[in-house]
Parts: C-alpha cells; sequence; structure tokens
C-alpha cells in the first residue's frame, strides 16, 4: 500500500522539527537526572549491545504504567523462549527507574527513540528486533512503519484508545489503514474495544479481546529494610493507606482520618500523593486539619498521626504495611488508578466512583467482594471504620483480592503463548 499523503508530510514535518525535540527531551532527561549518554538514546544511539544469537523481542511502552504492565509479559515469554533477549523502551525518566527496580531476566531498557527518520534509522539498524510488540496507544506513525519494513513481526497489547481518539482514526481512514495493517496481532482490553479498532479499520481478522495487562503486572517491588524500619516504628498502630492521591482529594481523605482518630485514637494514615512533588502542599493541608505529620522526604519514620509518603518507588511497602488502601484519582472525574498492585499486595480496595479507567475492573472486583466504591470523605471514614471495626469483614476482602489475583496466572500463559504463536516466535 502506497504511503498516504499524510503520512509523507508528517515525515518531511518530522526531519526538521526533530532538532527542536531531540533539544527538549534530553534537556528534559537530563533535568530529571538522566547521564547525557542515556538521554542521546532519544536519537537512536544505543547505549547497550544486542545480546546472544536467539531473537530480540522489543516492547515499546509510553509511560510508567503501561511500562510496568508488561513485565511479567516479558517474564513469561522469557520462560517460553529461553535464547530470546527482550528490549523495552519508554519515554520518562520516572519509568526508566521503576523498570530498573523490576528488570526482568534477559532485559534491557532504552529510551523510545524520537518518530524521525535519523533517530529511527540508527535505533532499528543498532537493535533490529526480531519482533516488536506495543502497548496501549502508542501509535506512532514512523516508528510502526519502519519497524514493519525490517521484516519484524508486529502486535499491538493492551490495546486502548480514548473516545476521542478514536473518532479521530475515524477521520482519517486512509492513514489508519496503513498504519493498523502493520499488525499481525491486535489484542484489546475489552470487548468493546476490539469491536472500536476494527471500526477504525484495523484488520478484523487479527483483532482479538485479550486482558488488561496491568492485572499481570505482579506485586510492587518492596524494600525489606524500610519495611523493617516502618514497622518497627509503627509497632502495634492500625494503618490504613491513601494513595496516588490528586490535588482537591486530600481534604477529604483527612477528613476522613481526623473522624477515625475519634474512635480509633492510635490510628496511623499513610499519606502518598500521586506526585511527591506536591509533598510541601500536602503537608500545609495535613496541618490546617489539625493533624500532626511526619513526612518520607526528610527521612523521617512513621510516628505521627499521618506519615506523609512523598517519595518515588516506595508503593510497595506502604501497601505491605496495612490491609486497607484508598486509591485516589477516585473522587474528582480522574478516572482512577490501577487497583491490581493494591490486589496484589492482599489489600481491601476503596476507591471513589470516578472509575472510568478502570471500570471493568472495579466492576469485577466489587462484585467479588475485593473492593467497596465510596461517595465521599464521610463515607470513607464509616466504610474503614467498619472494617477496622469486624476482623471478620476485613479478612473475607483480603481474601477475596487474593482470589481474584491467582485468578489472572492462567490467563497470562495464553496471551504469552499466543504471542510466540503468531510472532512465529517458537520457529526453529
Amino acid at each position: 500500500m502506497a504511503a498516504p499523503l499524510l503520512y509523507r508530510a508528517w515525515v518531511v514535518a518530522s526531519m526538521g522539527l526533530v532538532p527542536f525535540f531531540a533539544r527538549s527531551q534530553t534537556a528534559k532527561l537530563r533535568e530529571q537526572g538522566v547521564p547525557i549518554l542515556r538521554a542521546h538514546e532519544k536519537l537512536g544511539h544505543a547505549t547497550q549491545d544486542r545480546q546472544g544469537a536467539g531473537p530480540l523481542i522489543w516492547f515499546h511502552a509510553a509511560s510508567v504504567g503501561e511500562s510496568l504492565s508488561v513485565l511479567a509479559l516479558i517474564t513469561r515469554m522469557g520462560l517460553f523462549l529461553p535464547q530470546a533477549q527482550f528490549l523495552i523502551t519508554s519515554g520518562t525518566a520516572t519509568s526508566a527507574k521503576l523498570i530498573a527496580q523490576r528488570m526482568p531476566p534477559r532485559t534491557v531498557h532504552q529510551f523510545a527513540p524520537l518518530d524521525a527518520p535519523g533517530p529511527l534509522k540508527r535505533f532499528l539498524r543498532h537493535w533490529h528486533p526480531d519482533a516488536a510488540i506495543f502497548v496501549e496507544s502508542e501509535l506512532w506513525p514512523q516508528m510502526l512503519r519502519r519497524t514493519f519494513e525490517t521484516g519484524a513481526k508486529m502486535a499491538l497489547v493492551n490495546a486502548r484508545l480514548s473516545d476521542k481518539s478514536v473518532e479521530q482514526w475515524r477521520k482519517w481512514p486512509g492513514i489508519a489503514h496503513y498504519l493498523f495493517e502493520v499488525f499481525d496481532l491486535i489484542l484489546t482490553q475489552n470487548d468493546a474495544m476490539a469491536h472500536k479498532m476494527v471500526s477504525i479499520h484495523a484488520p478484523a481478522d487479527r483483532v482479538a479481546r485479550g486482558i488488561n495487562l496491568k492485572s499481570m503486572a505482579g506485586p510492587l517491588p518492596v524494600d525489606e529494610d524500610a519495611l523493617f524500619e516502618a514497622r518497627a516504628a509503627l509497632g502495634y498502630r492500625p494503618v490504613w493507606v491513601a494513595s496516588s492521591t490528586h490535588d482537591g482529594e486530600e481534604s477529604a481523605v483527612l477528613q476522613a482520618h481526623a473522624a477515625l482518630l475519634k474512635q480509633f485514637p492510635d490510628l496511623c494514615l499513610i499519606l502518598a500523593p500521586r506526585h511527591p512533588d506536591r509533598g510541601d502542599t500536602v503537608e500545609a493541608l495535613i496541618k490546617d486539619a489539625g493533624l500532626t505529620c511526619h513526612r518520607r522526604s526528610r527521612g523521617e519514620q512513621p510516628g505521627a498521626q499521618v506519615y506523609l509518603a512523598d517519595s518515588l518507588g516506595e508503593l510497595g511497602v506502604w501497601y505491605a504495611l496495612a490491609d486497607i488502601v484508598f486509591l485516589g484519582g477516585s473522587l474528582l472525574p480522574i478516572g482512577g488508578h490501577n487497583p491490581f498492585e493494591v490486589a496484589q499486595s492482599g489489600a481491601a480496595v476503596l476507591s471513589g466512583s470516578h472509575v472510568s479507567a478502570f471500570a471493568e475492573t472495579y466492576a469485577q472486583l466489587e462484585s467479588e467482594g475485593a473492593a467497596r466504591i465510596i461517595a465521599d470523605g464521610d463515607d470513607l471514614a464509616d466504610q474503614i471504620a467498619s472494617l477496622l471495626s469486624s476482623a471478620d469483614q476485613l479478612k473475607a476482602m483480603t481474601t477475596a483480592a487474593k482470589r481474584f489475583v491467582a485468578a489472572q496466572d492462567d490467563q497470562l500463559d495464553q496471551i504469552a503463548s499466543r504471542l510466540v504463536s503468531v510472532l512465529k516466535l517458537d520457529a526453529p
């Protein structure tokens, strides 16, 4: 199929824009502590070599959530393909740091090249992947077509497009068909998305419902030393966690905690805002609520009424301390955050009603008794008080969470096996 005019226009435009994008992208990574050599990976300059004689399987994701969602899949495919090597690319310093903490065997990370001829040619010439697996909505036009032209087998997994994106693709059927035809397999998160992908000219015979890979990401890493220190500081105090909270949600969480302290005076709240750089703002809210605060970024241990966990990559530690976790991004119309990480820790999940990004998952967790949807801060306090007062209720929820996680494992085997077969990675 000949390249549509819109695609050719983007190729020309990207050649002129690449110096500006390169400067801004590398500067952003440098500001976040990435060494200059690694920042130049954005220009396609590899900082590691391809290892071994086996096939190289390239996974490309956008940022933290997408990157972490495929790590368990890489691990499982590695068991099926003991000679294979894996490359995972992402775009942010945060994703690179978290991937490094949970890197599967025989896997390396690089920053994704810019969607321009020079960076992509250098990247593909160096790595020359045998298969490329793209995650969710990472659909850069030149990256897709130039990878396809190398002869690599390609798949899109965990496919998820917003309604706005779907409408945009429908306006450009030519470019949509040109890009989606590169995939040998497109696995969507649900049936509705499978129908949408077909409606925007993805090849119908290559589209199928998969699973939400975020349910397969595996437990968050836990720093055992940090966990030991926090447990020693807490002693026998009861604990609950409010994580991934956003601006406008902490006030309701703190109001709930203040109410709970009247019934449970030793109760500790571990408050982990979605963006740790909001630590000063959140600490001011804690003090305004009349509550005492210790803060992780100051090296303090939990001992006050609220422990402000304004750090990165330590959610696994905080989840390990508590059987009750409230997930933010849900009291306001933000879309909610990943409940799988909480369920994998064996904790009961509480959430507001704004969970459009994980609607099916929350419905399943709620129906199985592993999650409860709350209306507001008052309802949050009531639900936590109920769980703290009833060991049987809490045990039922945590058991349901563990049962839900266990049921996902067989599905991961099925997805890994299907990718190995369709991408012909098991061929002699």
